[in-house]
């Protein structure tokens, strides 16, 4: 069964369909050693090229839609290989049989908590991409003297270096000197946003960790390093958020299969704020 080049190369994780539109009308694109053209329909036997180099197979296969919940621990990161030989999220997934693993957004190595990978990789631009506004929440301890003008000048919006930053929120989580905590909502997936924020006001993060990425929240009884998969109803919100009500329509209420370490918690674990 055939299926636009488009369509292929954004579930690989190379970009969002308009994107590997420009993509292909720059000849960055070859089907079986020719030149694809926009508006193309390939098949799984066609060898696929970009920048010369061959797309695995299995990465543009396509496959039943699944997205992970995973609760990142610091001290990994979020690429797949590492030159310095530290642990990357990719080694705690579970195996796939169709497509590869994509990471909606990157938490950095010293940040913890949500992060949502999935299958496919359209999907995961649409979730990152700034027109979605998607809210992403985190829980930040802080050490310095914050006062309400600061947390106005933060709220309001700050310059950076690459450009005006804001918190859409700042509520107080309480504790005292070197212990207090506030969460704060983001709109953007900036790096390193929220740390150079408070950094811009002379206010240092001794702890970072992102507890909510639009309806998804982290569940409280997941430890770090595990996961749990997006499904059912959740899994329907988290699609119609995205406007993508039919695909919604299509998802399958079936379990999969987990591994073992997976904790046998309740079954409903994501709530909406």
């Amino acid at each position: 069964m055939s299926e636009k080049l488009q369509k292929v190369l954004a579930r690989a994780g190379l970009g969002s369909r308009r994107e590997m539109e420009t993509w292909i009308e720059a000849s960055r694109v070859s089907v079986n050693g020719e030149m694809a053209s926009l508006g193309q329909r390939v098949e799984e036997t066609d060898k696929i090229r970009v920048d010369g180099k061959l797309l695995d197979a299995k990465a543009t296969s396509a496959g039943d839609l699944r997205v992970l919940l995973y609760h990142k621990p610091t001290g990994e990161i979020c690429s797949r290989i590492d030159p310095e030989g530290r642990t990357t999220i990719f080694e705690h997934l579970p195996n796939i049989s169709n497509g590869r693993w994509v990471s909606v957004g990157r938490l950095d190595y010293n940040t913890s908590g949500l992060l949502l990978v999935t299958n496919d990789g359209d999907i995961a631009n649409k979730l990152m991409h700034p027109s979605q506004e998607f809210e992403r929440e985190y829980a930040v301890r802080v050490k310095g003297i914050v006062d309400d003008p600061m947390l106005k000048r933060l709220k309001d919006g700050v310059e950076l270096e690459d450009g005006p930053a804001h918190f859409e929120r700042i509520v107080d989580g309480g504790g005292e000197r070197s212990n207090h905590w506030y969460h704060v909502i983001i709109k953007e997936g900036r790096n390193r946003e929220v740390r150079r924020l408070w950094e811009s006001q002379g206010i240092v993060v001794s702890r970072l960790i992102r507890v909510r990425y639009g309806p998804i929240s982290l569940p409280r009884n997941l430890p770090h390093g595990r996961w749990r998969e997006v499904e059912g109803q959740d899994l329907k919100v988290l699609l119609k958020s995205l406007g993508m009500e039919d695909k919604a329509k299509e998802v399958s209420t079936v379990r999969f299969e987990r591994k073992a370490k997976v904790p046998r918690t309740s079954r409903r674990v994501f709530k909406r704020r």
